[in-house]
């Protein structure tokens, strides 16, 4: 504890700065975790030299319980580890404290669902008595029945859609392509919105599929205002996002009996732990 302390943690930071190039607002990230560190070390009248494995989960459990959640204790504890691996590349100390601290696990929380009941009241919201509520009508039944992204599906050619073969082609993160299958009710909403709904706003050679009656391509913006709208005439008083409507698909493919991985590649994830 003092100036040795210093001169690791400045030799640490010029690393950042100089040789890793990181930008002032990351090395600002790791010097407020090595300074609530020190702090917590001061108390026990430690230093970094004087560190050990019992002392640092000890301080863990203190900050614990000061309210400090496991994802901040794991970049903490990230930040340490890269301080001793570079103070160990430099001769500075011989092993690291670190070797035998396992971060804390990190819960995922699942996201919200609307149950089978809500998709068909949502589904069936839009007046498709008016052209733009034969085109809502289409875009939800595309993004429930396909399990897309809003991105994916705002970013839609017509060409994208083989109403046909009942399926569409998507263009996923990573520049990665994949076809998915449609049903009936989502293949009948395209056709429908495609003859009575598009063609009022289309311009000539307008390749994108779903189009705003300002005569553009739908917004992801646009489209969330559009599913709050829905969700309140049709009763649901979740906070709905477009992306619960991509998790309901799954989970319900799933209660259904699908097969985890085909479920996966109709997502687009390249993790199955994502799935």
């Amino acid at each position: 504890m003092g100036p040795q302390d210093d001169v690791w943690v400045d030799l640490y930071f010029d690393h950042l700065r100089i040789e890793r190039g990181l930008s002032p607002r990351t090395v600002s990230a790791y010097a407020s975790d090595i300074a609530l560190l020190r702090k917590a070390l001061a108390s026990r009248q430690l230093g970094l030299a004087e560190l050990n494995a019992g002392a640092i989960s000890a301080v863990l459990v203190e900050l614990a319980r000061g309210g400090l959640g496991a994802r901040s204790q794991a970049r903490l504890l990230s930040t340490l580890r890269g301080l001793y691996r570079h103070l160990k590349e430099e001769g500075l100390v011989v092993t690291s404290p670190l070797q035998l601290v396992s971060s804390p696990r990190i819960t995922r929380k699942l996201p919200s669902l609307l149950t089978r009941d809500e998709v068909l009241r949502l589904l069936d919201a839009p007046d498709t008595k008016t052209p733009r509520g034969v085109r809502d009508r289409a875009m939800l039944q595309t993004m429930y029945a396909a399990g897309l992204r809003v991105s994916e599906l705002v970013g839609l050619s017509v060409a994208d859609a083989d109403l046909r073969g009942a399926y569409v082609t998507v263009m996923g993160k990573g520049g990665k392509r994949r076809i998915i299958p449609l049903g009936g009710p989502a293949c009948e909403a395209i056709e429908r919105y495609l003859s009575e709904g598009r063609p009022r706003w289309a311009k000539p050679l307008e390749r994108r599929l779903f189009l705003t009656s300002r005569k553009t391509g739908m917004t992801r913006q646009a489209f969330w205002k559009l599913i709050k709208l829905h969700a309140a005439s049709a009763g649901i008083s979740k906070a709905l996002t477009p992306h619960m409507l991509r998790h309901s698909f799954a989970t319900h493919l799933l209660q259904g009996g699908a097969d985890l991985r085909v479920v996966q590649t109709m997502l687009g994830h390249s993790d199955i732990s994502t799935t």
